[in-house]
């Protein structure tokens, strides 16, 4: 006899299951007007609701380093500035997410900002339609690969420590920018150290028992990403070191060598800091490291010799940069007792015809600080303060207690 139960049984269960749409979002959140449209519009769809944080620095920087995240929702409709705390808070996010700014300011120019930085922009007030039309579309960017919208624009930002002579310590002061970036900030920093055959970069970042990874002839033809991470040393879950070496292969090779690495690593950080001490192959390849930096930090000691090579680079600088948002940022390190520099602050600003940024004193028990493997910017010493204003002049935040004429350079001025 026709069992109909059955049949209809049967029918039901041969049928294909459909999975939720998918798309992994985290949404920080500054209202609850946009919190709810968010997460009703997230459901209607039937789509995974995201994450809801509370827009603020500390927790952002908590979850992105604990989740995979495809798309990041900001709300800023409570910004004075939407397109300058947008820039605050980028270092903070992952390259690899596609960031969506909601705010409430309409100005062209703020769209043009954010596309600039690789962040898309939704006006608010929107339907719920409106956003997931637009969060749909973001996605759809990304599973293509698509060369199209803003998020493609998003890189690392590129800092080169320069020093104009040997032993003005700008080895130091790029360990001590990566530590606070990565330690108080809570952004992604690789180190690249372009002294090849010498420096100390491992003792100032206190990495112990560490050896440069050899790149042999065979090496320089083939560079794709997995043997790029192979590379890397990784001091923190946020802090890499990339250091090459090589008996069979020259220095400007090498040098090309790092640079494609770095171009591989350099999408899964936000920061890119070189160690260029000694002004590590200034004249062979300025060009280029000109060209990709986003700030140049320029270290001089108190000494007649150390400020004029400084003025020459600087020169060089100007005459080869071809975009006025590069950066320089002048820092004087006394590395010697006062008794023993020949010139003052003042005497170099005189002699460059502008201020110097950064001013860091010299302190007799920074050598021992080192060794015992503990950061300066960390402890009670005089040159703490001036390395934190460092790291703040990097990031584009205010001064602090620091009286100061200028903190940042245009080339256009």
């Amino acid at each position: 006899m026709f069992d109909l139960v059955d049949s209809l049984r049967k029918t039901r269960s041969s049928g294909p299951i459909v999975e939720p749409e998918k798309i992994t979002s985290v949404l920080f959140a500054q209202t609850h007007e946009c919190e709810e449209l968010v997460l009703e519009a997230y459901r209607f769809e039937g789509i995974a609701p995201p994450a809801v944080v509370k827009n603020d620095d500390a927790e952002i920087a908590d979850h992105v380093r604990h989740a995979e995240i495809e798309v990041v929702i900001i709300e800023l409709n409570n910004s004075s500035n939407v397109s300058a705390d947008a820039e605050r808070i980028r270092h903070l996010l992952p390259n690899h997410a596609s960031v969506i700014v909601v705010g409430s300011e309409d100005a062209i120019s703020t769209i043009r900002n954010l596309k600039a930085i690789g962040f898309y922009y939704l006006f608010w007030p929107i339907t719920k339609q409106e956003l997931i039309d637009f969060v749909r579309s973001v996605s759809e960017n990304r599973k293509r690969n698509s060369s199209r919208g803003p998020g493609q624009n998003r890189r690392a930002k590129y800092i080169s420590i320069v020093g104009s002579k040997g032993g003005v310590g700008a080895t130091l002061l790029s360990a001590e920018v990566a530590y606070q970036l990565s330690a108080h900030k809570k952004t992604s920093v690789l180190v690249v150290d372009q002294n090849h055959y010498t420096g100390d970069l491992d003792i100032m970042m206190g990495i112990r028992d560490y050896e440069r990874r050899k790149v042999q002839k065979i090496d320089v033809a083939k560079v794709d990403e997995s043997l790029a991470q192979s590379l890397v040393f990784r001091q923190n879950s946020l802090l890499s070191v990339l250091s090459l070496n090589s008996d069979v292969v020259d220095n400007l090779t090498l040098l090309e060598y790092t640079n494609s690495v770095v171009d591989f690593l350099s999408q899964d950080v936000n920061f890119v800091i070189e160690d260029r001490s000694a002004s590590v192959a200034f004249g062979l390849e300025s060009d280029r490291f000109i060209s990709q930096c986003d700030a140049i930090v320029l270290v001089m000691s108190a000494t007649v010799a150390s400020v004029r090579d400084a003025a020459r680079m600087r020169d060089k600088i100007k005459r080869l940069n071809s975009d006025d948002s590069l950066r320089i940022i002048l820092v004087m390190n006394h590395t010697h007792p006062k008794k023993a520099e020949t010139l003052s602050k003042e005497d170099a600003e005189a002699f460059l015809k502008q201020p110097i940024d950064i001013e860091i004193p010299y302190c007799e028990q920074l050598p021992a600080l080192i060794l015992d493997n503990k950061r300066i910017a960390k402890s009670s010493l005089k040159a703490a303060e001036p390395l934190r204003q460092l790291t703040s002049t990097i990031l584009g935040e205010k001064a602090g207690s620091a009286k100061k004429k200028r903190s940042l350079f245009s080339f256009g001025s």
